[in-house]
């Protein structure tokens, strides 16, 4: 693999861990004044006029087709139902915690890819999975205190941040990138708007708020824009190691910027997490 590729690949990925933060940043910062919902709607209403201009401006709107538009919709539920659970947990737990647990994304990918994908799992997803789940129970730490919705919450939305991934990647099969974030901003619009407004009232952004809404909808899109153009240059086992960089980073974010203690179980918990996700990575590379 040639170094200046990998150089490129190491560069996006600080790019999406800069976007990935600066969302959480944002979320914790609106999470007082809006609700989940309200969140969702002003972000995606955000990502649809950024959608359409860069696919305006790159001739890719033509992309944007009625095909697999049911899975599009399930697609873009079971990511509308994961984010929204993150922005819940988001102000209520340490944000090292909410990262641990969101890492364990990809160790349902393995446990749910034979439900959807009909793929098999192999002794190695077995074991990284088994190994990811005691990675959970050093985080949540159940016993020593009681399961918080927003623990719930934050466990949960791994699960269909999961699901997100193997329908995307049933549809990267049949729809463009741009046909997928065209779908994924407006049906996660409309979903919003029901959502936020079934009681007809529906929080404005301010003068405050607003700025901060824009930075999630532009950090969003920006994270995993850089994630997918990293994984286009470099191998799955060189990117995903270095998006585990996220985890340490949110904890000091956490640390010095909202006084989070960090408990030594949650750094242990995350760090057999990490070693889980790793060895199924670099299985599947060898493979």
């Amino acid at each position: 693999m040639p170094v200046a590729e990998t150089t490129r690949a190491a560069i996006w990925m600080i790019g999406a861990i800069i976007s990935f933060s600066a969302m959480t940043i944002a979320g914790r910062q609106v999470s007082f004044a809006l609700d989940t919902f309200e969140i969702m709607l002003f972000r995606s209403i955000t990502g649809i006029a950024i959608v359409l201009a860069i696919g305006a401006a790159a001739g890719t709107l033509s992309q944007i087709n009625r095909v697999s538009i049911g899975l599009h919709f399930t697609r873009n539920l079971t990511h509308f139902v994961g984010q929204n659970l993150w922005f819940y947990a988001l102000p209520l737990i340490p944000l090292a915690q909410l990262f641990a647990l969101e890492f364990t994304s990809p160790i349902w990918v393995i446990l749910l890819s034979p439900l959807i994908l009909g793929e098999r799992i192999t002794r190695i997803g077995a074991f990284s999975a088994a190994l990811g789940f005691c990675g959970v129970l050093l985080v949540a730490q159940p016993g020593s205190g009681p399961i918080t919705p927003a623990l719930l919450s934050a466990a949960g939305c791994a699960v269909f941040f999961a699901l997100t991934a193997i329908f995307t990647r049933r549809l990267t099969r049949s729809a463009s990138i741009t046909c997928i974030m065209f779908y994924l901003t407006v049906m996660q619009a409309v979903f919003g708007l029901i959502c936020a407004g079934y009681d007809g009232d529906i929080t404005l952004p301010s003068a405050t708020t607003a700025p901060w809404l824009i930075v999630i909808g532009i950090a969003g899109l920006a994270a995993h824009f850089c994630l997918t153009t990293a994984l286009s240059l470099a191998p799955a086992s060189f990117v995903m190691p270095i998006d585990f960089v996220r985890l340490p980073t949110i904890a000091l974010i956490g640390m010095f910027f909202y006084n989070e203690p960090l408990s030594m179980l949650v750094v242990l918990g995350a760090a057999v997490i990490i070693f889980a996700n790793y060895i199924n990575i670099r299985y599947g590379a060898r493979r």
